[in-house]
């Protein structure tokens, strides 16, 4: 699997458990709710894999960092425009030629475990930035 046969590599971050502000009813705006993050990220790794360099690879630790702040900080009404923010977070990564985005609410609906949004971007689709 690689560039040259048409599909990428993949890096995965699963079941980041973070706390934000996230919704839009009262008690959601006043106090912290869990979120869960995974993403995928779409990326041609051969040449770190023949390096055995960071400099030539995706630097998860960088990207969960990124992730970390920005949702710690969200004041988002949705977990959609919250997951926009997170690939816009992963496709800064020039590397990245695509992401895709799970956003877990638990909690969220009565009866239900969670409430997640699925969402997949590529360069193209946040050239104008979040």
């Amino acid at each position: 699997m690689g560039a040259a046969d048409g599909r990428l590599d993949r890096i995965f971050i699963r079941n980041l458990r973070l706390r934000c502000i996230v919704g839009i009813n009262p008690e959601e705006r006043e106090v912290r709710q869990d979120v869960i993050v995974n993403v995928t990220m779409h990326a041609d790794l051969r040449p770190a894999g023949a390096s055995d360099r960071i400099e030539d690879t995706v630097n998860y630790k960088t990207v969960k960092d990124c992730i970390v702040e920005t949702v710690e900080g969200s004041q988002d009404l949705l977990i959609e425009r919250l997951a926009e923010r997170i690939a816009a977070i992963c496709l800064s990564d020039p590397r990245v030629q695509r992401a895709e985005v799970t956003l877990d609410k638990p909690g969220a609906l009565r009866y239900a475990d969670s409430v997640a949004v699925e969402i997949v971007r590529g360069r193209t689709d946040v050239a104008g930035g979040i």
